[in-house]
């Protein structure tokens, strides 16, 4: 499947200003490499005491982790129907939220933004509340069928006063109701590999392969009878 990064006229509008608005009052960290986002000084000495930080260092001399979202990325993105989101308060209290909807419900707006409508739920505003004081964010994406996951660093803002990008948001046809939208800036992102991912298989994906194996048994059962009969 072929995912191309487009945005709307009028949706790139609705981006910009809501960026102006959140950038005016966004931490201005500066990062040496893109992994340092995770491999903070103690993390690099516990990589050094335990004999991995010289492939690490080798990462990140090639440029180290990604940071714009590539077409395959666009693509994985565009297949998942579950993703986690992490955050944390301002005091660092972690909290992590499920996030679902049909394939498509994440959309790639640009190479460094995903955005998506957030549905109404439990009402407890966790998330929301731990973005307004700290909008340092993850999004960790994981795909049993492939044994897949990707994990993805950023910055994450609710957006509540826009009607026309939640709308743009919102899967067609989803009998959901969207209260708002939450757009996740990407500033790294790396893969991990499939060790230890055990394999699974969505439920609607193992009823259409079984309904294909049972078509094809009857199809043959038929075949088979038709060539026993007699005369």
């Amino acid at each position: 499947m072929s995912i191309h990064i487009i945005v709307a006229k009028q949706e790139a509008a609705h981006l910009c200003l809501a960026f102006r608005q959140w950038e005016a009052k966004a931490m201005t960290d500066t990062l040496q490499f893109s992994s340092d986002i995770a491999f903070t000084p103690q993390v690099k000495a516990i990589q050094a005491r335990k004999g991995s930080r010289v492939a690490y260092a080798r990462v990140e001399q090639g440029g180290g982790w990604r940071s714009r979202i590539d077409e395959n990325l666009a693509e994985f993105l565009g297949a998942q129907t579950s993703v986690l989101l992490a955050t944390a308060s301002a005091d660092g209290q972690p909290y992590i939220q499920h996030r679902g909807g049909p394939a498509g419900f994440l959309h790639v707006l640009d190479d460094q933004t995903i955005g998506f409508a957030d549905f109404t739920g439990n009402k407890q505003y966790i998330t929301q509340g731990n973005l307004a004081e700290n909008p340092k964010a993850y999004i960790f994406v994981i795909d049993y069928a492939h044994r897949r996951r990707i994990k993805i660093w950023g910055r994450a803002q609710v957006i509540e006063d826009d009607p026309a990008l939640i709308a743009s948001l919102m899967p067609k046809g989803y009998k959901a109701r969207p209260e708002q939208a939450i757009l996740f800036k990407v500033e790294a992102w790396d893969t991990n590999c499939p060790q230890h991912i055990p394999q699974k298989f969505d439920a609607a994906d193992v009823a259409e392969a079984l309904a294909k194996r049972d078509a094809r048994i009857a199809e043959l059962e038929a075949e088979l009878a038709a060539v026993r009969a007699p005369g």
